[in-house]
């Protein structure tokens, strides 16, 4: 079938499996590129299939020949109906990293679930042994607990009072004002549930409990701060709190891990398009200028780009340099002074008449259609292409 894009508000409906598998031959190369880091051999990510989980999947397999098991919850294609774009990435994954040589499987489940956690400890007893790098990388709006059966669902809210400020509609480039109600009730407690650090702990206790965690064994959950003018929605909202929990979590989860000498840390990750960052009010029109500001700077990074750093500068580089709550800062360029104060000029004059001028409207733009392979430069559109794909390890 010809697949098109069709969108509603900040989701697309629709992925093309072709463009969703250069996106991923593109992030290989890039790691490729940049040489062989001395990375860990066996890796788990949790959240895989898109974001920063993926561009961990790859860093680990293309940039230190690992193996490494993915769980994700994507949707297949099925006829005349195209599957989620975490499906064809991670089938284009396994794809290119079998043809490398390297070990590649993946689980399709929920992986707050007993039954998916109990099917990846079985997997790494049979295959692998032990991993010595966990990724954390979830982003789910609802959870629920395996221990209790109830059912959670984050939200977006500012915490205390209304919020307002501006935002954009980055399909059209309408600037607006938008207000955003305080949370109330159980909000922040379900919010902190769903996205906190319980279910990070809940994995690291479950492997360590089977003994599949190796001497020295790290773990990496991310995390994003933000400048003052998201800090009402984000950092200083409901999520902030959740952010706050997962922060807090490493140092527990550290704690759990003395007896084989491993380290649980938080990655504060640098702003960027994904199809969370898209839902949250204030972030499109901030992205937008700051990837104007960045670019012309010369230091833009897209997820691929700051994990391969994150991995060769940071986690295996000899120089983790954490901030003073114990994080790595790898949103380090963002947040730079000079960037942030050109980002905070250009905010208050923004105008829908002069935001294709002064922002990265277009550069927002193709990044979201990108997320669902769409825009991807080398791909034929017009050609017909089979939407039924088939993982590579279930064949």
């Amino acid at each position: 079938m010809i697949i098109e894009p069709r969108t509603r508000g900040f989701i697309c409906l629709t992925s093309h499996p072709t463009g969703c598998e250069q996106n991923v031959i593109n992030q290989i190369e890039y790691v490729k590129s940049k040489g062989k880091i001395d990375g860990a051999k066996k890796v788990l990510v949790l959240g895989s299939s898109t974001g920063f989980g993926l561009a961990s999947r790859i860093s680990s397999a293309f940039g230190s020949d690992a193996a490494t098991i993915g769980v994700f919850f994507d949707k297949p294609g099925t006829e005349r109906r195209p599957g989620s774009p975490g499906f064809y990435n991670t089938a284009a994954f396994e794809k290119h990293a079998n043809a490398a040589g390297l070990y590649a499987k993946s689980i399709n489940g929920d992986a707050f679930s007993n039954e998916i956690k109990e099917q990846v400890i079985n997997l790494i007893k049979e295959d692998l042994g032990q991993v010595d790098l966990v990724i954390y990388s979830l982003a789910s709006p609802v959870r629920t607990d395996p221990t209790t059966g109830n059912r959670y669902k984050s939200v977006l809210k500012p915490i205390g009072g209304e919020f307002s400020n501006k935002t954009v509609d980055f399909h059209t480039g309408n600037v607006s004002e938008i207000s955003i109600k305080p949370a109330e009730g159980e909000d922040v407690a379900n919010t902190v549930k769903v996205m906190g650090g319980e279910d990070w702990k809940m994995w690291i206790d479950a492997l360590q409990s089977e003994n599949l965690l190796s001497d020295g064994a790290t773990t990496v959950a991310y995390s994003y701060i933000g400048p003052d003018v998201t800090k009402p929605v984000y950092r200083n909202g409901t999520i902030g709190a959740a952010k706050d929990h997962l922060e807090a979590t490493a140092f527990t989860i550290t704690d759990t891990l003395k007896s084989i000498g491993g380290k649980a840390y938080v990655s504060v990750n640098k702003a960027l398009v994904t199809q969370a960052s898209s839902a949250i009010p204030v972030i499109p029109l901030y992205i937008s200028l700051l990837y104007k500001v960045m670019k012309a700077k010369g230091i833009h990074e897209g997820c691929i780009e700051q994990i391969q750093r994150l991995y060769s500068e940071r986690l295996f580089g000899g120089d983790i340099s954490l901030d003073e709550k114990g994080r790595i800062r790898i949103d380090d360029w963002e947040m730079r002074e000079d960037v942030q104060a050109e980002v905070n000029k250009l905010w208050e004059s923004a105008t829908t008449e002069n935001l294709s001028e002064i922002g990265d409207l277009e550069g927002y733009s193709n990044d979201f259609y990108n997320l669902f392979g769409f825009k991807v430069a080398g791909v034929d559109y017009t050609a017909d292409v089979n939407e039924v794909v088939k993982m590579p390890s279930e064949k």
